[in-house]
């Protein structure tokens, strides 16, 4: 089960979220951070998007289990005035153990619910060139319009190919739909 995780309960949660991160590098994901990678230096992470969380401007879901959150995506929203219309996907994160099970898809799709419902038209992300995410985005209706040789580096330090994603959330001709090209 998917649920926005209220900015009155982020700071409690920032814990079980850090454990998530944590796995995450550990299994080698490029989210980031480069090993050595502990959970201090991932709860203060979290904790650093507190203020972001609390203005709304960082909106966060998460799926738990008996032993807590085992998955987690972020939208954040933008202030610029030329980009009130696009968001960010960040940090889609999935628990080893839990894999397999459709999380990442339940969690995307609750993102673009909350996008939509912001008015938001134009979604986009980042990830690793050739990972399990990048499967995900591409059977999902997400777009690659890039890839970058080497943007960032695996947690051992390697630097690896990147692709760009975006998704059109309103579609051509729709009231205030977005239209530029791409």
């Amino acid at each position: 089960m998917v649920e926005r995780l209220p900015a009155a309960e982020f700071a409690s949660s920032v814990g079980e979220l850090a454990e998530l991160l944590v796995d995450a590098v550990d299994d080698g994901a490029s989210v980031g951070f480069v090993t050595p990678f502990g959970h201090q230096e991932a709860a203060a992470w979290w904790r650093a998007q507190a203020p972001a969380v609390a203005d709304g401007s960082h909106l966060l879901w998460a799926c738990r289990d008996g032993s807590g959150i085992t998955a987690t995506v972020s939208l954040v929203l933008t202030s610029k005035p030329n980009a009130r219309h696009r968001a960010e996907i960040v940090k889609l994160l999935v628990r080893r153990d839990v894999r397999g099970r459709g999380l990442s898809r339940a969690l995307l799709a609750a993102a673009e619910r909350a996008a939509r419902a912001a008015g938001v038209e134009l979604l986009t992300l980042d990830t690793e060139t050739g990972s399990t995410a990048e499967r995900v985005y591409l059977t999902g209706g997400w777009t690659r319009f890039g890839i970058v040789p080497g943007y960032a580096c695996s947690p051992d330090g390697t630097p690896r190919d990147c692709s760009f994603f975006y998704k059109r959330l309103a579609s051509p001709g729709e009231a205030g739909a977005f239209t530029g090209s791409g």
